[in-house]
Formats: C-alpha cells, sequence, structure tokens
C-alpha cells in the first residue's frame, strides 16, 4: 500500500509518498512559489538524484500534476503508474466543531472545511484546493483529511470553553481549539511506547518547540489541555507571536498608536515573540542566542523569557493531569537545542527530572536524556507528521 501525504500552503504544497509495508518514505518534495513568478519542483526519491523543475505553477492544480510527473518520472520517480497510489491523506488545518478525528473527503467534507475559511484563512483554502486537485489529478483514489485541531478537540470542556458570553460560542464556535495537532498526537502516542508507559494511563507532556510552538498534556495519548487556543496566537512565546497577553493590550496599543485591531493582532502574530523580545535582532533561535552569548540584554531576557514560559505550562500541566510520567521535546529547537532542553529541565527539579548532560548533547534523535535516577522521564522524540497523517490513512482505508 503506498500513501501520498499532500500538506498544502498558501503558495506551497509538500509531499512524501510512504510505502505502508516497511512505513519507509519513497520520495518526497516541495513546490514552491505557486502562483507567483519563479516557482519550482523540488523532488528526492531514495536512492537517486535530486530532480528540480523550474517551470510556472499557477495553481494547486498544476502542482499536483507537476508531482505526479515526478513520481512517475523514468529516471527520477519511484512508481509505474499513479494507479499505484492507494489513497492520499491531506493535512487541513480547520474543520471548526464539526469533525474531530480524520475522514474520508466527501462532498459534505468539503463544505466543512469551505465553512471553516474565516477559523484558517491561510491554510484552508489552500488545503481545499489540494483535495480538489488530487480527486481532477487521480480520480477515484479516496482522499482523507486529517485536521490539524483533532488532538485538541478530544480535551474537556473545562479545558476548551472560554469564560465568554456562550453565545459566542453558539454563534461562531469560538473555543480552544489547538493546533500542531498532527505532530502531538504522533509524539504523544510516541512516547507511551518509548518510555514504555501505560497505553490507557501514561500522562504525557510535549514540547512541540520551534518557530510555532506549543505544548500539549494527554493522558493515554489524549488530549487534556493545550496551549494554543482559538488561534495559534495563545500560548507559548514563538519565533514571531506573542503568545499569552492581557487582550486589553490590544485596545491600548489601538488607541495610543491609532491602528485598526487588525492592525495589532498582524503585530502579535508576525512581528512580536522572540523577534520583537529582542529588540528585532531575528526570530531564528539561533541568531538571538548569538546575540545572547555575545552580551546583548535584550537577547537574553528573550530566550529566558521563552524557556521561562515552556517551564511554567509544564508545571500547569503537572498540575492539570495530577502528575506526569514522561516528558517529550520536539521540532526544531525541542530536536536540536541542548542548551534549551537543559534550562528548561532546571525549573523541574521539584518533579524530581534528572538530566543525562552526555545523551542532551545529542541532536535530532530519538533518545532518553533523563537519568535512571529521574522520577520523571524525559525524552527527545523527533516529530513525522507525514507519518502520522499516512498511518490514520491507511487506518481509515
Amino acid at each position: 500500500m503506498k500513501i501520498l501525504v499532500i500538506n498544502c500552503g498558501s503558495s506551497s504544497l509538500k509531499y512524501q509518498i510512504i510505502d505502508m509495508e516497511n512505513e519507509g518514505v519513497l520520495a518526497k518534495g516541495i513546490c514552491e512559489r505557486i502562483g507567483i513568478n519563479g516557482s519550482k519542483l523540488t523532488h528526492e526519491a531514495e536512492g537517486k538524484d535530486k530532480l528540480v523543475v523550474e517551470k510556472e505553477m499557477p495553481d494547486h492544480k498544476v502542482a499536483i500534476k507537476m508531482v505526479m510527473d515526478a513520481l512517475v518520472d523514468a529516471e527520477y520517480g519511484v512508481i509505474k503508474d499513479v494507479s499505484e497510489i492507494t489513497a492520499v491523506g491531506h493535512r487541513v488545518l480547520h474543520a471548526g466543531t464539526v469533525y474531530s478525528d480524520s475522514i474520508v473527503v466527501t462532498e459534505d467534507v468539503k463544505n466543512v472545511v469551505r465553512d471553516c475559511f474565516d477559523l484558517g484563512p491561510l491554510h484552508n483554502p489552500a488545503n481545499l484546493m489540494g483535495i480538489e486537485a488530487c480527486e481532477d489529478a487521480i480520480p477515484g483514489v479516496p482522499n482523507v483529511a486529517v485536521f490539524d485541531t483533532a488532538f485538541g478537540m478530544k480535551m474537556p470542556e473545562k479545558a476548551a470553553m472560554y469564560a465568554i458570553p456562550q453565545e459566542y460560542y453558539e454563534k461562531y464556535s469560538i473555543r480552544r481549539y489547538g493546533f500542531h495537532g498532527t505532530s502531538h498526537s504522533y509524539v504523544s502516542q510516541e512516547a507511551l511506547k518509548f518510555c514504555e508507559l501505560d497505553p490507557e494511563n501514561g500522562k504525557v507532556i510535549v514540547c512541540h518547540l520551534g518557530n510555532g510552538a506549543s505544548i500539549t498534556a494527554s493522558i493515554g495519548g489524549k488530549c487534556v489541555d493545550t496551549s494554543m487556543g482559538f488561534t495559534p496566537l495563545e500560548g507559548l512565546i514563538m519565533g514571531t507571536r506573542s503568545g499569552d497577553i492581557d487582550p486589553a493590550v490590544v485596545q491600548f496599543i489601538c488607541n495610543k498608536e491609532g491602528k485598526s485591531v487588525n492592525e495589532v493582532i498582524d503585530i502579535l502574530n508576525k512581528k512580536s515573540g522572540i523577534l520583537g523580545m529582542s529588540g528585532g535582532i531575528s526570530s531564528d533561535f539561533r541568531d538571538v542566542q548569538k546575540a545572547q552569548a555575545e552580551g546583548n540584554h535584550l537577547a537574553d531576557v528573550a530566550i529566558e523569557a521563552f524557556i521561562y514560559r515552556v517551564a511554567k505550562y509544564i508545571g500547569a500541566y503537572t498540575a492539570a493531569m495530577n502528575g506526569v510520567d514522561a516528558i517529550v521535546f520536539t521540532a526544531g529547537v525541542g530536536e536540536n537545542d541542548k542548551p534549551i532542553r537543559g534550562a528548561v529541565c532546571e525549573y523541574l527539579g521539584y518533579l524530581g527530572v534528572d538530566i543525562d548532560g552526555e545523551t542532551n548533547k545529542l541532536r535530532g534523535k530519538r533518545v532518553m536524556i533523563s537519568t535512571p535516577e529521574s522520577k520523571v522521564k524525559v525524552c527527545v522524540i523527533p516529530t513525522n507528521e507525514e507519518l502520522s497523517i499516512a498511518r490514520q490513512t491507511k487506518a481509515l482505508i
């Protein structure tokens, strides 16, 4: 069984084709600058040279056609015919309150994705274009929507609901959804196995730390709470996002600067976080850490604030679950940044966390970084959203 995984952005399309017999990646690639001058496809197949095709892609339909051509190419491809593709799994951002699990795409499903354009204005339209492009390119092959919000939809109402008038939830579905759900679902399940925890009752905190960052708490792989909310703006300090903030700050800046609410929200999404706190040095943690090492005070405060916020959420989620069995680091920063992992864990002495300095030096590998004496297991598990999507697609079809 071969499953094609598609992740469409507004001007990009990432893909992998996975052989589900051994869960090996046969080929992967990306279409860039869709609908923009200078479009390019980069295709990499196992054991073959990289293929780069510079050709205009006015829309996702053309991009999907180029992907199919690359997959069956005599020199660079990995299948003889597109009929070898059993199903296509799509990362879809939002399903509102309608779906809390992955689902085989039907016209009703597409209508739900369309109805949620206002909840996911950058992603849902592109996700739908990817689905419809695949329907045209390989008719009759089932498409599966794997929703990024599905994991967070499992959390209890006490964690999901905002303390605002109930009518706004009933009218507009305003609640906490959580994002990075596919990553959190995969890593939390893998943590249960890797840490040899009770599959039904194992308490896991996953720290998905990167330019976008979020933390989840789960019991037996089911979400208890998540740091992101109605949008990805809530929660941790991120590369350019502010994370948690007093909502009155928005009104205050609007009044003082003569800006609209939309303008200030744009600032909180794109010009805040590590970038804003560091005085504009960078949204890349490596650049800010370099400035921190050189004695830049604002850079130091930005990095320390990020670490502090992560540690606070771990403490809160330990309380929410009345304990924790494993803490997992994943994503770009979580998998590769040993100083940040170590600094976060320095806050966790009250949990009996004890880190092995040698294993914590490893980057991008699945590894236990806590000592055998540690009362809580701490590990690194690289995320694999594409494999998670493929597994969920296989289970449905």
